[in-house]
């Protein structure tokens, strides 16, 4: 495996390790600079991995009420703070494209916030703008559940869709995008410089966003459903107007979005809870997964109190699970089925592929990268932490993929679409 000298520094464009800090270190922020083995991601290992740049996801979940979301995503940003303010020699806040060259040139880590969908504005461009005053520079339309204003490649109406026999990729079957209201928060991201981000979307709402923003658009953590066609991934159709928008493409290392052997195993293991009496018949095949919501201190109390709280009350949902609650026959059985039929593992080959294919698509200037580290309970092999970026560098070079090519991926590609956004802001105040 031949190296490229000097190692290239990354922009990771998604990492959750915010939301792992809450629920298994009551959100400590301590012992970070050493490895950290229960998280995929320490500055240890960042360092190792060149990363120069990262986005954390102030992430909470889209099924929690949305104006329990927001001061939850505050929750979020002050852990993101918190953290910069513990290791100022390691992190750099930065806000903008030119802060995080300032990072690099300073052998420091560019440290960024995005927020992982809507439901964290609750319906409210106040909330919006306020969330940008924070730090914000880039928010996901939706997570897992559609909103008001857009809907989700794994929410309930593309469900309904395929439960209605609608044509259509998976994620790309309902005809409902986003609606006057969710235009208005396209336009308002604009205006204010924050970057659009389509993952987590339906193909309409992509379309959408990409004919209505100004600017171009980002997929911070996404793959290609040519190579997995998991409604999470992006069609062809959307991939031409990545290519036409000059927008950019982060692929993403999640193993459910990168492995068809593993889409192929959760649709499969999903039928078996059906054929169990686990889940309902009625409903298409769950490909996402319930989540618990740990809890955050409260004023006067610990992280530790937290998080051995947290940590005796944590549930573990898998891709495909249902809050559903199985009797012990139908645990059994399921439990007999997966010893039987081994769970598929992804690769560091098959992120390959998707990088080639979206490469081949759209061109080496619209693609990234987006792992998503912390906000999955696996990786592929090969790129088990965060610490393995470089692995996957040296990995595309021997497939032929020149230094310019693989500085175009890994960071210059996302910069160029973070100088778009700034510069297309408009500073006048705007009001609701």
């Amino acid at each position: 495996m031949s190296a490229p000298t000097p190692p290239i520094p990354v922009l990771d464009c998604h990492n959750d390790l915010p939301f792992a800090l809450r629920d298994r270190a009551g959100y400590s922020v301590d012992g970070l600079d050493c490895r950290r083995e229960e998280f995929h991601t320490d500055l240890v290992r960042l360092r190792e991995g060149g990363v120069g740049a990262q986005f954390w996801s102030a992430w909470v979940p889209s099924s929690i009420p949305q104006e329990d979301a927001v001061v939850a995503t505050v929750q979020q940003i002050d852990a993101i703070h918190r953290l910069e303010a513990a290791y100022p020699d390691a992190l750099h806040t930065a806000r903008t494209a030119a802060d995080i060259e300032s990072a690099l040139a300073a052998g420091r880590i560019a440290s960024l916030i995005g927020l992982e969908g809507g439901q964290s504005i609750a319906n409210s461009l106040a909330v919006l703008r306020q969330m940008f005053q924070l730090g914000a520079r880039y928010m996901t339309l939706t997570h897992n559940d559609d909103l008001d204003w857009a809907t989700a490649a794994t929410g309930a109406h593309e469900a309904q869709a395929e439960v209605d026999g609608l044509p259509g990729a998976p994620g790309g079957r309902s005809p409902r995008g986003l609606t006057d209201e969710g235009l208005a928060v396209v336009a308002e991201m604009n205006r204010l410089g924050m970057i659009v981000d389509l993952s987590h979307t339906n193909e309409q709402t992509q379309v959408d966003a990409l004919a209505a923003s100004r600017v171009p658009t980002l997929f911070t953590h996404s793959s290609v459903q040519a190579v997995n066609p998991h409604p999470r991934n992006v069609t062809d159709r959307v991939l031409e107007r990545i290519a036409a928008t000059d927008s950019v493409l982060g692929l993403t290392f999640v193993p459910a979005f990168v492995s068809p052997e593993l889409l192929e195993w959760t649709q499969e293991r999903a039928r078996v809870r059906i054929d169990l009496g686990i889940d309902d018949p009625t409903q298409p095949l769950r490909l996402t997964r319930p989540y618990h919501m740990p809890r955050a201190p409260r004023p006067g109390q610990s992280c530790e109190e937290v998080r051995i709280d947290n940590a005796q009350n944590h549930v573990d949902y898998a891709y495909g699970d249902s809050e559903a609650e199985a009797s012990p026959s139908a645990a059994a059985g399921l439990a007999a089925w997966e010893e039987a039929h081994p769970q598929p593992r992804a690769t560091l080959d098959q992120v390959v592929a998707h990088l080639e294919a979206a490469r081949e698509a759209v061109g080496i200037t619209r693609i990234g990268l987006g792992g998503d580290y912390d906000g999955t309970s696996s990786l592929p092999d090969g790129l088990e932490d965060v610490s393995r970026y470089q692995d996957l560098l040296h990995t595309l070079s021997d497939r032929g993929w020149s230094r310019d090519d693989l500085e175009a991926v890994a960071h210059r590609n996302v910069l160029r679409v973070m100088r778009a956004v700034e510069d297309g802001a408009d500073t006048q105040p705007e009001v609701d």
